[in-house]
């Protein structure tokens, strides 16, 4: 067979396809019609013929008076009794089948003791076949046991015909082959329901990673919106209140904090349309091009100077490979030290002084920011040992590398210590 006879095979397929998930549909919503279609298509083709013509051979030979003289000949009425034993119980073969294969075994036994043959013995065939489909496993070897000796019993009563190796080898022949057939399908049935399991897990799977990563995400612009909003406010309202109070001594220096609110505030929009673009896609080359690095170390420089300028006295200093580290690292360390900042400049106010230090040593990078306190602590702008979102924020980010914050009072001023683990995850340390 060729590609274009598969082809062209392929629309006949579908629709079969579709007809016999119709048909799965229609039978798990009315199991009953299935069974009772069953019992009719048995009656008539294996009863209707036995109630019309009897049962015999054809010809007059020495096989056709051996035949009728082995077996007895029913009347209608005990022929149609043993045929409705024998084909009613299959009306629960899937419900019952352990039941129904019993009672067609009895029947069946008691045709053949009888010494009476019929065609309708295709239902004892018919239910070893459901009862391997549908029921327990641990009822198969008794089933296997009561069809052998029922099978056993049948050759024994058409040994004056044929031979009794003959018909037990033809007998157990199709009994074998229903249960394998019934075993086939029972496997193929099972791992289809697997499958089904698997992929609805899979999707579920799915469906949560994908709500695990948007919480993910939400907490994380969560966090960069934080940072930004509250470290350049800080600095805004520090400088607007200078300001206001240079204004009237010195003028100049007033217009100066007016400039310097002027930049943090267009420095501020600036990464917040930055964070912001992450949530919408980029249409084009100009949504790509208002995109912007994320900050890092060498921004730590301008980040002090904006304080600076606010008030905030900042001594910094590095030591070790600083310019080794990782992007995702220098953005943790700079928004650790952009909050620390910030809550120093709250906290401390204008006039303080703050020192800031960034170590790396060997695989542990240590970021330190300790204030001095404010100049008059009984006019302390806020209270330093309230734990808000800004220290929980650098908590989460310092966790993400296996770090570990720490902040508490240290002589008149505050004390902000970070850890962080460098050590690639899974590797030697």
């Amino acid at each position: 067979m060729t590609t274009e006879d598969l082809g062209g095979m392929a629309p006949l397929v579908a629709r079969l396809g579709r007809a016999g998930q119709r048909l799965r549909h229609a039978d798990r919503d009315r199991p009953w019609v299935l069974d009772t279609a069953v019992v009719v298509l048995v009656f008539l083709m294996f009863c209707l013929p036995d109630l019309l013509h009897g049962i015999g051979v054809d010809g007059d030979g020495d096989g056709h008076r051996r035949f009728r003289l082995a077996f007895t000949q029913l009347p209608p009425a005990g022929m149609l009794a043993l045929q409705a034993g024998l084909v009613l119980p299959l009306l629960w073969r899937r419900r019952a089948p352990a039941l129904a294969f019993g009672a067609v075994s009895a029947v069946f036994v008691l045709q053949w003791s009888l010494g009476a043959v019929l065609r309708a013995d295709v239902a004892l065939f018919v239910a070893l076949y459901s009862l391997t489909l549908h029921g327990r496993l641990r009822q198969l070897p008794w089933a296997c046991a009561v069809m052998a000796g029922a099978l056993g019993l049948v050759a024994a009563r058409v040994s004056a015909a044929v031979s009794v190796w003959d018909a037990l080898f033809f007998l157990l022949s199709t009994a074998t082959a229903a249960l394998a057939l019934g075993l086939v399908i029972r496997i193929r049935r099972a791992q289809l329901a697997g499958l089904r399991d698997r992929a609805a897990r899979l999707e579920i799977e799915r469906d949560q990673r994908g709500r695990l990563a948007v919480a993910a995400e939400r907490t994380r612009v969560a966090r960069e919106m934080h940072d930004i909003v509250g470290h350049n406010l800080s600095v805004i309202i520090t400088l607007a209140d200078a300001g206001a109070y240079a204004t009237a001594v010195a003028p100049e220096r007033g217009k100066e904090a007016l400039h310097l609110i002027g930049d943090t505030g267009r420095q501020a929009l600036g990464e917040l349309r930055r964070v912001l673009g992450v949530l919408r896609e980029a249409d084009g080359p100009r949504g790509e091009a208002e995109l912007s690095p994320q900050p890092g170390l060498a921004d730590i420089d301008a980040l002090c100077e904006g304080v600076r300028a606010a008030g905030l006295e900042v001594v910094y200093r590095t030591a070790g490979d600083v310019e080794a580290l990782d992007s995702g690292v220098q953005l943790t360390v700079y928004r650790i030290v952009q909050e620390a900042l910030t809550n120093t400049l709250k906290h401390a106010g204008a006039g303080a002084r703050a020192h800031l230090a960034i170590v790396v040593a060997d695989t542990r990078l240590t970021i330190t920011v300790q204030d001095s306190g404010p100049p008059d602590p009984a006019g302390r702008p806020g209270t330093a040992n309230e734990e808000g979102h800004g220290l929980v924020g650098m908590r989460e980010r310092a966790a993400l590398y296996g770090g570990h914050v720490s902040a508490g009072p240290a002589g008149t001023g505050w004390t902000v210590r970070a850890a962080l683990d460098l050590a690639p995850r899974g590797g030697s340390r």
